[in-house]
């Protein structure tokens, strides 16, 4: 498949540290680039905060032109941050380096901010300009917080909708988004009546700088992203469906990637993911040179909200052991009943791996010491166990946390242990919406909840259906609430006392006029860890 050789180590450091604004140039040399059409149609992109810091993203693409219509050569740009649009109060500038080895993408490290601030920025090359993006910093990790309010998003198919949502998210006032997966779908989608991503199976590197390229251009998907800082993850379409750690998935279509080199395949998934997210060069740094062989890119982190909020970032893929008791024994997931497979309680299993289990489970012990008032994971799917089966039995999906209830369990007891104060979870991939109480033990309903769970509906990709959606809540009583139908997001507005948690949703993801809605409320009082509808 197409995936270049990587390139060595001080070269990748070089063009890491000119991708990231380490850069110093003439003025000739960013001045002096011509185009032929507008080099900035993906728009640009912020993330990865913190209180003194924050990631800008660009990437020069032309809309139409083949490989991007860039060129093999390398582009200067220059960057500007600045505390107002207009930029006359400039606060920080300089130059970085679009290389051809990363797509002419940009990840430039802006650092020695002020904490707790908005501020406007923009890129030049040559004389075309980019769209201006805002984005904010983080408080630092001791002041007092009076609001958080971030949005909760997830699973935007192309072909199945348009993503009307992120335009009226925009009106949120939100000071960040927390993407939880499935950002681009590898599948042709030459079935869909509304709309096809054309280019057949995303495979090569290639490919998947083309599906991005796709996706960004997106006018209400690149506006949002314009709109504030976001922090993202990944589930499993950005690299093919349902694969586990290394090994390959099944994506319910003849899918021809069993004719390639799976880990070639993650490999470009991985790089192009990079090339495409507001993120630090750290994530690639760490493992471009061996991802072919199964190197990690780290991707899970904690960030700190003043003392308001911990948000721990988790990767459910990369390290992933592969599901067991599939029909048919087949790659991929299905629907299991736990007392007719040995495998299911296997304790050894692990949906993040056993380094980032470590990672996390150390934090949660350093929590009390931090006095955070709430502690917030952002993970790709449904934590909660979701019981299929409306009368005796289980029959449950292994692909999520229920096939991997040992793992879940290990999760739990350490909030429990740690008495980590008012545990939140966040999760998308389900495309439905559940709201809930988090259970110390899943199999007693009158078990101890020790937190409360939001996992979030779709932007645009489709449910199996949800007819039995009311069955199945009476079935999972630590679910306070299910829809299975409509598409949008979710918002979550912390304050020290308490969290309020508003679904919107759009009447039809198949209208580009389509309207916002809000389905329903939620709050949480602190300290209680229950859900109560508003």
């Amino acid at each position: 498949m197409n995936l270049p050789v990587p390139p060595n180590r001080r070269y990748l450091l070089k063009l890491l540290c000119a991708s990231a604004g380490c850069l110093c140039l003439p003025r000739s040399a960013w001045s002096q680039v011509r185009f032929a059409s507008n080099p900035f149609t993906l728009g640009v992109a912020s993330g990865s905060p913190t209180s003194d810091s924050v990631v800008l993203w660009t990437r020069l693409h032309i809309l139409g032109a083949s490989g991007g219509g860039i060129g093999r050569v390398p582009i200067p740009l220059r960057w500007e941050v600045a505390h107002d649009a207009q930029f006359t109060r400039l606060v920080q500038s300089g130059q970085t380096l679009a290389d051809v080895e990363l797509a002419h993408s940009v990840h430039v490290e802006v650092a020695g901010l002020e904490p707790d601030r908005w501020y406007f920025y923009r890129f030049m090359a040559g004389a075309a300009l980019s769209p201006v993006g805002r984005t904010r910093t983080f408080p630092k990790p001791d002041a007092a917080v009076a609001r958080l309010r971030l949005a909760y998003a997830s699973c935007q198919k192309w072909e199945d909708g348009y993503f009307t949502a992120w335009r009226h998210m925009r009106e949120e006032n939100l000071d960040t988004v927390l993407f939880l997966g499935d950002y681009i779908y590898e599948y042709p989608g030459t079935s869909s009546k509304l709309r096809t991503p054309g280019g057949g199976w995303v495979l090569s590197l290639d490919d998947y700088r083309a599906r991005y390229a796709l996706y960004k251009g997106d006018a209400d998907l690149q506006a949002m992203h314009a709109t504030c800082p976001w922090l993202v993850t990944w589930d499993d379409h950005e690299v093919q469906n349902d694969y586990a750690g290394v090994q390959a998935g099944n994506s319910g279509f003849a899918d021809p990637s069993s004719a390639t080199n799976f880990l070639a395949r993650r490999a470009a998934a991985y790089q192009a993911w990079y090339e495409h997210m507001p993120v630090r060069s750290s994530v690639l740094l760490q493992g471009l040179s061996g991802l072919s062989r199964g190197a990690e890119m780290r991707i899970y982190q904690r960030l700190e909200y003043g003392q308001l909020a911990s948000l721990y970032l988790l990767d459910g893929r990369q390290y992933k052991d592969p599901q067991v008791c599939n029909t048919g024994e087949t790659f991929g997931s299905s629907r299991v009943n736990p007392a007719t497979c040995a495998q299911w309680l296997d304790p050894q299993r692990s949906l993040l791996g056993q380094q980032q289990e470590r990672w996390l489970y150390q934090e949660f012990g350093q929590a009390r010491s931090r006095q955070t008032h709430w502690n917030v994971l952002g993970q790709p799917t449904l934590l909660g166990q979701r019981n299929f089966r409306t009368g005796s039995g289980r029959s449950l999906w292994n692909d999520g946390w229920d096939g991997y209830g040992a793992a879940r369990s290990r999760l739990t007891d350490s909030l429990r242990q740690h008495q980590v104060a008012n545990p939140v979870v966040l999760g998308g991939d389900v495309h439905e919406n559940w709201v809930g109480q988090v259970k110390s033990d899943y199999a007693d309903p009158n078990s101890t909840s020790i937190g409360v769970e939001f996992c979030g509906t779709s932007i645009s990709s489709r449910t199996g259906g949800g007819a039995r959606a009311a069955e199945i809540l009476a079935a999972n009583p630590h679910f306070v609430f299910v829809d299975a139908q409509r598409k949008g997001y979710g918002v979550v507005e912390f304050t020290p006392d308490r969290l309020s948690t508003t679904l919107r949703v759009v009447d039809d993801v198949m209208r580009q006029d389509t309207r916002i809605e809000t389905l329903a409320r939620f709050t949480v009082q602190a300290g209680r860890p229950v859900v109560e509808r508003a």
